[in-house]
């Protein structure tokens, strides 16, 4: 065992390093202020802009419209022709925490135990992961990595898609606390799940209200504990609940047990939302969707269940986003999970909300990211047509202004078979 050890350590350490020094160098921090010119600019809450220029300064954008004064010493980039869109967001994904699925090592999704409200998602995130250049140049510029496995998963965190380290990702940590409610299927494995969970809000409810009373003078000492206390803002109702619910049985029994806990609900799933889609408007419950793309959850319903569910939703009222695969080798497929929502119905204009505007508003970002507003950081794409359309290409994106290498894996790979197959015709 002892001379395996050294080996194992080895191949990890060839490993991490052939990754390193593949992986996308993160671009600098913004130089001089930047004008993007002559586009055609997807505000997504403010309309569309022909001919528009975009003013980007420190990573913020601090002017957009069709008559705007550049600042002296601004790099100009002609984007006529072109369209400027924001940044899409990735609601719910492994990205970042996860590399090789057969490799235990570098994957890090789960911790032990059912209550782990204390765990940050961002602290696990791996800045040299080569899915997250993929995801990057592909439009994906927010992500939010999201822990699983236990009942009480932790907090998942909004993180950029460029950057050194994760403390330089982090967009913005804690952007909710993820809960995955147990199966049904067994009646007693539920009845225990329920039972903890229940008492893991009893003890962070008590625990609150000894900090607070020894605060105010009126108890005696009572320790830190880092459970409890990451549970504190979620029941002053200051962190949302991301409970992900795969059935309708599921998602009634969430809905009711987290209205009578008095929480700020959102749930996650994809099948079976649209049964209750006149219930979560009437709560103003908004939903994350994990997925368009697949078939339906139930033998008697038609092929085209999933990919109807967002118009059905859109048509009820509720404030959704979706969020496409939870893989991190397909976050890139994010947009075409809202294109296919849009072919089969949704609007056009509803489907680029849905990966963008939407989910920054149910993430809780939607004052850095989401629309191409002034004030808000400069994550915005150069495209020659729609993000939702297949064939569009990116030719540029900005993350907080920093125009980022927009080469990846699959961009080297396509240039490293190509190459060969130009030595073989000669």
């Amino acid at each position: 065992m002892s001379s395996i050890i050294p080996k194992i350590f080895l191949l990890l350490s060839i490993f991490l390093y052939s990754t390193w020094v593949q992986a996308q160098t993160p671009a600098p921090p913004q130089q001089q202020p930047i004008a993007i010119t002559g586009g055609t600019i997807h505000t997504v809450s403010h309309g569309v802009i022909e001919n528009g220029t975009i003013v980007i300064e420190n990573g913020k954008i601090t002017a957009v419209g069709a008559n705007v004064e550049i600042p002296a010493g601004a790099e100009n980039i002609d984007a006529r022709g072109k369209h400027i869109y924001p940044g899409l967001i990735h609601g719910r994904t492994t990205l970042g925490l996860t590399e090789i699925s057969r490799i235990a090592e570098s994957t890090d999704l789960t911790e032990d135990g059912n209550i782990n409200p204390n765990i940050r998602a961002q602290v696990a995130f791996h800045p040299i992961s080569e899915h997250i250049p993929v995801a990057a140049v592909n439009g994906v510029l927010t992500v939010v990595p999201t822990p699983t496995g236990s009942l009480i998963a932790g907090k998942p965190a909004a993180m950029m898609t460029d950057g050194w380290t994760w403390e330089q990702m982090t967009l913005r940590e804690g952007v909710g606390m993820s809960i995955n409610w147990p199966s049904l299927q067994n009646p007693s494995s539920y009845r225990q799940a329920i039972d903890e969970l229940q008492q893991a809000f009893d003890d962070a409810r008590r625990y609150k209200q000894a900090r607070e009373a020894m605060k105010s003078g009126q108890g005696p000492n009572h320790n830190v504990d880092i459970r409890w206390e990451a549970m504190i803002p979620v029941l002053k109702g200051e962190m949302p609940v991301l409970v992900s619910a795969g059935d309708l049985r599921q998602i009634q029994a969430a809905l009711a047990w987290t209205e009578k806990e008095g929480l700020n609900t959102v749930l996650v799933g994809d099948r079976d939302m649209d049964i209750v889609a006149e219930q979560l408007a009437a709560k103003n419950i908004p939903v994350i969707l994990t997925g368009v793309i697949g078939g339906p959850n139930h033998q008697w319903q038609g092929y085209d269940e999933g990919y109807k569910t967002p118009l059905r939703l859109y048509e009820a009222g509720v404030t959704f986003c979706i969020a496409g695969d939870a893989s991190a080798a397909y976050a890139l497929r994010l947009p075409h999970h809202a294109a296919s929502a849009v072919a089969f119905g949704l609007p056009e204009a509803e489907g680029l909300k849905s990966v963008t505007i939407n989910a920054a508003k149910i993430l809780g970002i939607d004052d850095l990211v989401g629309s191409i507003e002034t004030g808000k950081d400069a994550t915005i794409m150069i495209t020659n047509g729609s993000p939702l359309q297949m064939w569009t290409e990116i030719d540029q994106v900005f993350i907080r202004g920093r125009k980022i290498d927009m080469t990846d894996k699959h961009n080297r790979l396509y240039e490293h078979y190509k190459e060969k197959h130009r030595q073989e015709s000669l």
